[in-house]
């Protein structure tokens, strides 16, 4: 089902209505079968979203006549105003589907009642929810600048904005409608990833080690499955008030040894794959404008002091230098990796010209090179290039600057020792997604600040330019989304500044997996326990530490679109008032000053730290609550006269470099991003037609959503 295009939207509404009077007329009718309260519940819902649909459809079609002014540029088509739009229809097109359904076979013997009521309650409740975040979109449009995507001078509104999206009702966007703005392919991954994450949350606490926390929960998970609107009720709860640590915990089972063991099978195999560690030794590394004179490097210092530096070599081939006594004595593998140069059918190649740096995304708090293998290898083999991957320190232990010290320590060290890792590094490229795209932007601004070589250019994946709660379009979708929740984003902003946070410095050998090394019988102990958990859950729903919202609560929910206001709430228009959550929680504003440096958000850059980056290439998702710093951030540089292209992919959630290989969509995404590195290494002359756009990377839909 795809999404409508802008001409579309009245015929999508002119169906949305059409649909209602069909199901409205043929379930008010006589009929032969016992639905009783279900046709009441079916009525009520109808009406309901008739009265959605005639609210939104002048304020869809006042978006659709401006929203290309905060464009990137015409052949770039992608912001936030957009997206919540897209979001929308999207909505509106599965109960359009699912309407149709009702419309036709309500009159079978073997049509399920009581599951479509349930179904299109829930998408009835969902379109209410959007059609808030439409109204708050409408006030940010109109209090802001045209081609604005962001209050960066008003924190009084942002605050309110984040107070008043972060208070509504979220479940229904992670039980029955869970993904329904997504590829279908993801959403089976997505499904999978929420009942992991709240039977991971109901066990989270008890005195267990991460694997049998692990297998606690995936006996557990049986009623999460059978029960959308409990694991709905659970998500929301387990987003609004479990603490940092739970989602470092819950994000570093992407580190377990099983987990990564899958990804090898699946991926690309290599030639080369260990770690090092690198010393705290000050570095002499020539100036950019005069190689005749050095600059002086420092380890990095940050918090506690000169550490050594983690990272990760990956080459599809053996080069030379990599299987050197030097290389290998900074290996941290145990144990040491085996000298190629002692297997004689291994033929090994000359250094390369190019040298990918890479810098892993996780919030800045979890996370580390092994998680991103499965990509990198398949770099490393598409681009004929060694990929090293920094594994710096995560927050809260280690907040701001500590990451972005380590990440320029390695990346100067890679410079200098560029024989001993397989390149001669004429092109170096940074890489990296998310906080590693952040961290690929500020590692230039300081090489520049710092009188060094700067890269030869910077692919950033759906990177966080602007490191705030500050209120946008495509940072209202943090309501819906399952992967980057507004709970869990502000938490690891506050996190990577330092707020509220205990500095402590790592033990050496110490990783996030070291409890996995469990005594056999303590894990059987815990598979036995979950499994009586598991039983038990069923035969006692008390048991659960959620409650699931029962037919009348569901009723409730659908009726009660207009419900007392608080003086705290915003106001919106014809009387209308938006669900609002059970599980309440305060986000905390990031507030802190540290977050408005240039190094943390480069989007608050002066022109005068940014001006003589290297190439930006941008590649950003339609769907990501993360887009708009993306599109402000490319549109910055632009101004200024810097080099700077932007991709928008389609129907992707934020992390899709991680899912390669699940979707079309995400193999199309990764393909972009390879085509933007290999145009990075091959590039001599940095021209203005880096700025224009193909097409093709927008992956534009233009199939009627109707047919």
């Amino acid at each position: 089902m795809r999404v409508a295009s802008d001409m579309d939207c009245k015929v999508v509404f002119a169906a949305l209505e059409t649909v209602c009077e069909d199901n409205i007329s043929a379930l008010c009718g006589p009929t032969d079968l016992p639905y009783g309260t279900v046709a009441e519940r079916l009525i009520t819902c109808m009406r309901q979203i008739q009265e959605h649909g005639r609210a939104l459809e002048p304020v869809v079609t006042n978006f659709t006549t401006v929203y290309h002014h905060y464009d990137f540029d015409a052949q770039t088509p992608g912001n936030g105003y957009r997206t919540l739009v897209k979001v929308l229809q999207s909505c509106i097109l599965h109960i359009i589907h699912k309407g149709r359904y009702i419309a036709s076979n309500y009159n079978s013997a073997f049509f399920r009642a009581d599951h479509n009521a349930s179904e299109m309650e829930a998408y009835c409740i969902a379109l209410s929810q959007l059609r808030a975040l439409l109204y708050l979109a409408q006030r940010l449009m109109s209090d802001n600048n045209c081609g604005q995507l962001y209050s960066l001078q008003d924190e009084d509104l942002s605050h309110k904005f984040v107070q008043e999206y972060s208070s509504m009702h979220k479940a229904c966007f992670y039980g029955r409608c869970l993904g329904f703005q997504f590829s279908p392919a993801l959403r089976p991954f997505l499904q999978t990833v929420v009942i992991s994450m709240v039977s991971y949350g109901e066990t989270y606490g008890k005195q267990q080690s991460g694997l049998g926390i692990a297998a606690l929960s995936l006996l557990t998970s049986g009623k999460y499955v059978m029960n959308p609107e409990l694991r709905g009720a659970e998500f929301e709860r387990i987003t609004q008030n479990l603490d940092l640590q739970f989602w470092k915990s819950f994000w570093n089972l992407t580190e377990s040894g099983l987990i990564t063991g899958f990804n090898r099978i699946a991926s690309n195999p290599v030639q080369v794959n260990f770690t090092l560690t690198v010393p705290p030794e000050t570095l002499h590394l020539p100036l950019a404008s005069d190689p005749t004179l050095s600059a002086t490097v420092s380890p990095p210092l940050a918090h506690w002091g000169p550490g050594p530096v983690h990272m990760r070599l990956i080459s599809y081939e053996i080069r030379e230098g990599q299987d050197s006594e030097e290389l290998l004595a900074f290996s941290r593998t145990d144990p040491p990796p085996i000298s190629m140069s002692h297997l004689p059918w291994v033929q090994k190649q000359p250094r390369s010209p190019w040298l990918l740096i890479h810098f892993h995304g996780g919030g800045f708090v979890a996370q580390t090179s092994k998680s991103h293998e499965n990509y990198l290898r398949s770099w490393s083999k598409e681009l004929s290039v060694p990929v090293l991957s920094v594994d710096y320190s995560l927050s809260p232990e280690a907040p701001f600057p500590r990451a972005l010290e380590e990440c320029f320590y390695a990346y100067c060290w890679a410079l200098k020792n560029c024989h001993l890792l397989g390149s001669t590094a004429e092109r170096v490229c940074l890489a990296g997604d998310s906080a590693g795209g952040n961290l690929c932007i500020t590692v230039s601004m300081k090489a520049m600040n710092s009188g060094i070589r700067v890269p030869d250019g910077i692919m950033a994946a759906y990177p966080a330019t602007l490191l705030t709660t500050d209120a946008s379009p495509s940072r209202l979708l943090t309501l819906i989304d399952p992967l980057l929740p507004l709970g869990v984003l502000a938490k690891c902003l506050n996190a990577y500044a330092g707020t509220d946070c205990q500095t402590v410095q790592p033990m050496v050998g110490n990783g996030s997996l070291s409890a996995l090394g469990r005594d056999t019988a303590l894990l059987l102990s815990d598979l036995t326990q979950g499994a009586s958990n598991w039983i038990q859950s069923f035969l006692d729903p008390r048991r659960s530490s959620g409650s699931s919202p029962s037919s009348a609560q569901r009723r409730k929910l659908v009726n009660n679109t207009s419900t007392t206001k608080s003086g705290s709430h915003m106001d919106y228009p014809d009387n209308f008032e938006p669900l609002r959550s059970e599980s309440l929680a305060f986000v905390h504003p990031t507030s802190c000053p540290i977050i408005r440096n240039p190094f943390v958000s480069p989007l608050l850059a002066p022109d005068q730290l940014l001006r003589g980056l290297p190439p930006v290439h941008l590649v950003a998702s339609a769907l990501d609550a993360l887009l708009d710093d993306s599109v402000m951030f490319a549109k910055k540089l632009r101004d200024m006269g810097q080099p700077v292209t932007l991709a928008v992919v389609e129907d992707l959630p934020h992390g899709f470099l991680s899912l390669s290989q699940l979707s079309k969509e995400t193999d199309i995404a990764v393909e972009i991003c390879v085509a933007r590195i290999r145009e990075i290494f091959q590039e001599n002359n940095t021209s203005p037609a880096l700025r224009q756009r193909p097409k093709m990377e927008r992956s534009h839909q233009s199939t009627s959503p109707l047919g």
